[in-house]
């Protein structure tokens, strides 16, 4: 895992249970914005070292509700995301634990120098939290639809880069974060979606989590497409085609030792982002297999085009990300 070597193992193996033969999701959805700023609350009261800045966007962020909370240890650096990102990290190196939060558009857009050259570079303890990602922002329209953040976030040096599925999930990530000296970038979702996992599941950083043991096709997931993901196995096992969902939730470091396994088990591999097809969790998973296991893989997402304005479910299905399209792909198999 390289530099990342010294992120904590707090699951004991006989503990952690990496692989699941099935999930039922819930009828209860959130989105995992909200789910951030609830668990960012709670962890707020069990370390006084945690700040929260925000650029003017508390409400649809959810960094409300810590800034209702502790008001004295919550920053609203108005539309200025360069300048929370900066202030962030002269924070970090004060002894703080900033969590900064803004849409992604904003946070990897906007603030991309500042991440890269006073949070990266020096190595800071900063979580960069961002919300409404990918085309399910929705109405918001092209120019608030970051579909490029992994591709930036992960190909700089010292940065983790998670994507979050459901509301268990999230609350993990967001407390687990905070136990690395280590810059993070954490995407979360506008649009509400299943509750996935049980409480109480096992989750470690850079270990992926298996959903299933077909051996028909792969489906590698993240963020809100997990969902989706899990909807297409179901109807998919109707139709006598076995498959396993891997949830990456963790897309640096990424879990190499389940990519190949899944190559080597199963006849067909499928990548589904809501993300440019382009630098995204398809291209971390080719780049794993190029050098690793060569072999193809089918990646779904957005195939480097802009967004466009519309109800997320509908621009879902636009840019062929739902089950559906997962269950086209494997129904002539």
């Amino acid at each position: 895992m390289g530099d990342f070597g010294k992120c904590p193992q707090n699951h004991p193996k006989n503990h952690y249970k990496k692989e699941r033969d099935e999930v039922r999701m819930k009828d209860e959805r959130k989105a995992t914005r909200q789910s951030y700023g609830e668990a960012l609350t709670k962890i707020g009261k069990e370390n006084e070292n945690i700040v929260v800045l925000d650029a003017d966007l508390a409400g649809a962020t959810k960094t409300v509700l810590f800034a209702k909370e502790f008001p004295d240890r919550f920053f609203d650096m108005g539309i200025a995301e360069a300048n929370m990102l900066s202030t962030a990290a002269g924070l970090a190196t004060c002894g703080k634990i900033p969590y900064a939060s803004t849409f992604a558009a904003f946070a990897a857009g906007r603030g991309y120098d500042q991440i890269r050259n006073s949070i990266c570079y020096p190595k800071l303890n900063v979580k960069i939290c961002a919300t409404h990602c990918g085309i399910t922002v929705g109405e918001d329209g092209a120019t608030h639809q970051m579909i490029e953040d992994i591709s930036l976030m992960r190909t700089l040096p010292n940065m983790i880069v998670m994507s979050t599925s459901d509301d268990v999930q999230t609350k993990w990530a967001v407390k687990e974060i905070l136990k690395i000296d280590n810059p993070v970038y954490l995407r979360l979702a506008r649009l509400s979606t299943p509750i996935i996992y049980e409480q109480g599941q096992k989750f470690e950083i850079g270990k992926a989590i298996q959903i299933g043991d077909g051996t028909d096709a792969t489906v590698f997931a993240t963020g809100v497409t997990v969902a989706e993901a899990l909807k297409a196995q179901e109807i998919l096992k109707n139709k006598g085609i076995n498959i396993r969902v891997v949830d990456v939730h963790t897309i640096k470091p990424i879990d190499k030792e389940i990519i190949i396994k899944s190559a080597k088990e199963t006849k067909k591999l499928i990548s589904i982002e809501d993300h440019n097809i382009i630098g995204g969790l398809g291209s971390a998973i080719a780049e794993v297999l190029t050098e690793e296991y060569p072999t193809k893989l089918v990646r779904m997402g957005i195939k480097d085009t802009f967004g466009k304005s519309g109800k997320a479910e509908e621009l879902m299905k636009y840019y062929h990300i739902t089950a559906q399209d997962i269950i086209l792909q494997l129904t002539d198999f």
